[in-house]
């Protein structure tokens, strides 16, 4: 559901379309199914959870600054230059044409959702 993230991992797939799964699919977008979240918390000792969906709007300046900030500023980051340690700017630069292609060039709103948990443990 955060439309963003999806561009910038359409974008890096491109630029690495045979590396399996990204960290923004992983975690934090991997993780969305409340009733696992649930049962994960169960089996970790916690008695009750109250998940809650948080729908907001960002804004972004740029597709530029969307796409440098999810590929320079979260673990991301150590994804690409794992893969390719001069890849940075290639990644980047896919990843911002992605956004570019949703969003445009300019500075844009998005929808964004978390979902917020709330447990406690025995």
């Amino acid at each position: 559901d955060n439309l963003v993230m999806a561009a910038v991992i359409a974008g890096v797939s491109r630029w690495r379309p045979m590396h399996p799964l990204w960290f923004l699919e992983r975690t934090p977008c991997g993780y969305h199914d409340p009733e696992k979240i649930r049962a994960d918390l169960r089996a970790a000792g916690f008695v009750s959870a109250t998940i809650e969906a948080k729908r907001l709007i960002g804004r972004a300046a740029s597709a530029e600054q969307a796409a440098i900030g999810f590929c320079h500023g979260s673990p991301l980051r150590a994804e690409i230059v794992g893969l390719d340690p001069a890849g940075l700017d290639a990644a980047t630069a896919s990843a911002r044409t992605a956004v570019v292609e949703r969003f445009g060039d300019g500075s844009f709103d998005a929808d964004l959702l978390a979902l917020v948990v709330e447990t406690t443990k025995t």
